[in-house]
């Protein structure tokens, strides 16, 4: 009995069998993030699991570094509900906009301040996925909207390009035409010629008969 039930475990697949993670957790963000001063900005950040979000063991952090060798600080967390930390640093301007259970743990930051340029890291944790997810975000803060190229000369350029072209084409098109025309007289004056030569060789030998 006892070799019968260690043959059957043996056999019977576990429930990390049954659900593949091939290569585990992959997180999905943009790196760099430019927002304008005094606006609001959405730090997007997804994951992919191969299990099914369970709220009881799925686990999130937002962290924030305002230089390279600075340390981490914890402002956004996830434990069974959303918990806000740091709220000298960022106030009521951070919401969570993202659902854990469509696999988005985004935000977004309001009022935009020049301070809250830094390095957002984002951590996600959903067992029994053993990797932990973590994706890096850049936020670059702007005072003025970059002015868009002035596409004017572009437009004249082009226009007057494609201006000279139809005018080439369009002396092109009647040159042939005239050339034509000409062509075509001129085989007319050929034939009424010949035409008249031969009227002429048969009218000679009547005259000459009378």
């Amino acid at each position: 009995m006892r070799l019968l039930l260690l043959s059957r475990l043996r056999h019977e697949p576990s429930t990390a069998d049954e659900a593949p993670c091939g290569l585990g957790m992959e997180i999905t963000a943009q790196s760099t993030i430019s927002a304008l001063n005094g606006t609001s900005v959405r730090l997007s950040c997804t994951f992919n699991s191969c299990y099914k979000v369970e709220n009881k063991q799925f686990s999130l952090n937002w962290t924030y570094q305002g230089c390279e060798n600075c340390s981490e600080e914890l402002f956004l967390q996830f434990r069974m509900k959303i918990v806000h930390w740091r709220l000298d640093r960022f106030g009521n301007r951070v919401e969570f906009t993202g659902n854990p259970s469509k696999n988005d743990v985004s935000f977004t930051l309001h009022q935009v301040q020049l301070e809250d340029e830094g390095t957002y890291n984002c951590y996600v944790m959903n067992p029994p996925d053993r990797h932990r997810g973590h994706a890096r975000i850049v936020l670059r803060v702007i005072t003025e909207v970059p002015p868009e190229r002035d596409s004017t000369v572009a437009v004249i350029v082009g226009a007057s390009v494609g201006g000279f072209l139809a005018v080439v084409i369009l002396v092109l098109v009647i040159v042939k035409c005239v050339r034509r025309k000409k062509q075509q007289k001129l085989n007319t004056d050929d034939q009424k010629t010949e035409e008249e030569g031969k009227t002429d060789g048969e009218g000679n030998p009547e005259e000459g008969t009378k």
